[in-house]
């Protein structure tokens, strides 16, 4: 297999698959180095493909229905609960970005659509002893979220408001 058969099958499987895939799986389906899979994925986005890493692999991000954004804040022990209420209105949290008065803004990529990837991405932070974005801006913080429809952020915002995370003008 050439180099660019190679990134053809990369972009390939992460259109097909709805789950995020690892360096080290891509490595083991394509029979390459993790290092390799790494560089390919460098000169797929050099490329233009859309191909965003989280904490549980790389993907292509979905953006179907309307994407909305919300601004939060909350400490970092309410970081499940928030997640939880995103992704159980039917939205799917795609990133967080935080204001920071140095770097500016600092965006992570999250792709968490249901329990499981959240009980996942905590269970990485936790894991890894590493600590939400959010606690850079005494936990002010934005969600850019995919929703389904108008109705399903009407039910995210109400619950957040409702636990207090929801920050309005």
């Amino acid at each position: 297999m050439t180099a660019k058969e190679r990134r053809e099958a990369i972009l390939s499987h992460l259109k097909e698959s709805k789950a995020p895939a690892s360096a080290a799986a891509l490595a083991g389906l394509l029979g390459v180095s993790r290092q390799v899979i790494v560089g390919d994925v460098a000169l797929l986005r050099a490329g233009g493909a859309q191909i965003v890493s989280t904490s549980r692999g790389y993907v292509i991000p979905s953006e179907e229905g309307l994407v909305h954004q919300v601004v939060c804040h909350h400490t970092p022990q309410q970081t499940r609960e928030e997640l939880y209420t995103m992704v159980d209105c039917g939205c799917t949290v795609l990133d967080v970005t935080v204001e920071h008065p140095v770097y500016g803004e600092i965006t992570a990529a999250l792709q968490l659509a249901c329990r499981y990837d959240v009980d996942e991405f905590v269970r990485k932070m936790q894991e890894n002893a590493a600590q939400p974005l959010s606690l850079l801006t005494e936990g002010l913080h934005f969600h850019r979220l995919s929703v389904p429809d108008e109705a399903a952020f009407a039910r995210v915002c109400d619950a957040l408001r409702h636990l207090g995370m929801l920050l309005e003008d």
